[in-house]
C-alpha cells in the first residue's frame, strides 16, 4: 500500500483530457472493499458502464480499500492530483461539506432509494451541489445507505432504554441522535467496530442494515430493529472540476446519465439485501425487532430537537433551506 501511494503521489496532477481516439484513464478512490455492496453494485458497475459507453475513451484505475488514500483524505487526494476522482463518504468530511450532512439527521427517510432520490435531486441543483463544487469537485452522482438501525446485546425501544448506552455513531451529526436519546455517542471507525462490541467497550451500534455483513456485526449482537430511522449516510462520486470540465460535452453527458442510473440501481439492491439479511438473522437466532407505534412516537418525539441543533451547528445561512429542501423530497 506504502509503494502504491508513493507511487501515485510521483504521478503529475497534469492530465491530458479525453479527446476523440485518444483514451483516458481516470485513477479513482474510494474507501470500501470490492466486496462491498456498495462497490459490487454502485462504483464498479458505474465503471464498467462508462467504459463501455464511452468505447473505451474514459477507462479507470480503481484504487479501493483505502489504497491511495484514507476515508479522510479522499477529497484532498483529488485536490492535489493524486486521485482524479473518489467516492466519498460525505460524513468524513463535514468540515468541508457541511451542508452535506443533512443526509445524516434522523427521521426522514426509509429506504435507500427514496434517500437516494432525494439527494440526486438535490445535487443537480442548490447548496448542496453548490459547497461540493466550491471544494474543487464535480458531483456525478450521490446514493445513501438504508436508514441507519440500532444493533445491540439487549432490545432498545423507548428512550428510557437507551439511557448510558455507549452508541457506536458515524460523525457528528449521529452522535447528536445518541444524546438525544439518552445515549454516548461514540466514534470508532467501521473496521474496529467488531471488536469494540465483541469486548464491551460498545453496547450498541447505529449501523445501516445492508452494510452489516461486511463487518459481521451481526456474529457480535442479539438485537437489531428494522424499522427505525436513525438518520443516514451519503456517498457522493466525484471528479476533480478542471478535469471535468475539460471533457467533451458528450463524455460529461454520458457520466452523468451512467451516474443516475448506477444511483437508482444500487439504492435499490441495498433496499431488496436488506430483506434477505433480516430472513438470514431470524435464522440465526437473532432478535429482529420493529418498534411498536407507541416507541416510534416516543423516539420521534426524543429526536425532534436534533434537526433544529443541527441548523444551529452548522452556522449557515443556508442551512434551514437545506433541511426545508431535504424534508420536501423525502417527503415525495
Amino acid at each position: 500500500m506504502k509503494l502504491m501511494t508513493t507511487c501515485l503521489a510521483a504521478v503529475t496532477a497534469a492530465l491530458t483530457f479525453a479527446t476523440a481516439g485518444q483514451a483516458e484513464t481516470l485513477r479513482l478512490g474510494d474507501f470500501q472493499s470490492t466486496s462491498h455492496i456498495v462497490s459490487v453494485e454502485g462504483t464498479t458497475k458505474w465503471m464498467a458502464a462508462v467504459e463501455e459507453a464511452t468505447d473505451g475513451a474514459i477507462t479507470f484505475q480503481h484504487f479501493p480499500s483505502q489504497q491511495a488514500a484514507k476515508s479522510k483524505a479522499q477529497l484532498d487526494a483529488v485536490n492535489n492530483g493524486i486521485l482524479d476522482a473518489a467516492l466519498l463518504g460525505t460524513p468524513y468530511h463535514a468540515d468541508v461539506l457541511p451542508l452535506n450532512s443533512v443526509v445524516a439527521l434522523p427521521g426522514f427517510y426509509t429506504t435507500a432509494e427514496q434517500g437516494t432520490k432525494a439527494l440526486q435531486a438535490m445535487l443537480k441543483d442548490g447548496p448542496l451541489r453548490e459547497e461540493i463544487l466550491a471544494a474543487g469537485v464535480t458531483p456525478i452522482f450521490g446514493f445513501v445507505l438504508p436508514p441507519y438501525q440500532v444493533l445491540a446485546k439487549a432490545r432498545l425501544g423507548q428512550p428510557a432504554d437507551w439511557d448510558a448506552q455507549d452508541i457506536r455513531t458515524s460523525g457528528s451529526t449521529q452522535a447528536m441522535t445518541a444524546r438525544a436519546l439518552g445515549g454516548v455517542g461514540i466514534s470508532i471507525p467501521g473496521p474496529e467496530v467488531y471488536t469494540a462490541v465483541e469486548r464491551g467497550r460498545l453496547d450498541a451500534v447505529l449501523f445501516p442494515l445492508a452494510s452489516v455483513p461486511g463487518y459481521k456485526l451481526n456474529e457480535v449482537v442479539s438485537h437489531i430493529s428494522t424499522n427505525g430511522s436513525f438518520g443516514g449516510y451519503s456517498f457522493v462520486m466525484v471528479i476533480r472540476s478542471d478535469l471535468f470540465d475539460g471533457l467533451p460535452e458528450e463524455t460529461q453527458a454520458e457520466l452523468l446519465r451512467l451516474g443516475d442510473e448506477s444511483a437508482l440501481h444500487v439504492a435499490q439492491a441495498q433496499d431488496a439485501s436488506v430483506s434477505e439479511l433480516i430472513e438470514e438473522w431470524k435464522a440465526e437466532g437473532i432478535d429482529t425487532y420493529e418498534f411498536t407505534d407507541e416507541e416510534l412516537t416516543a423516539v420521534k418525539d426524543a429526536l425532534s430537537a436534533v434537526s433544529l441543533d443541527w441548523v444551529e451547528r452548522i452556522k449557515s445561512d443556508n442551512a434551514q433551506a437545506v433541511l426545508d429542501a431535504y424534508a420536501a423530497q423525502t417527503s415525495q
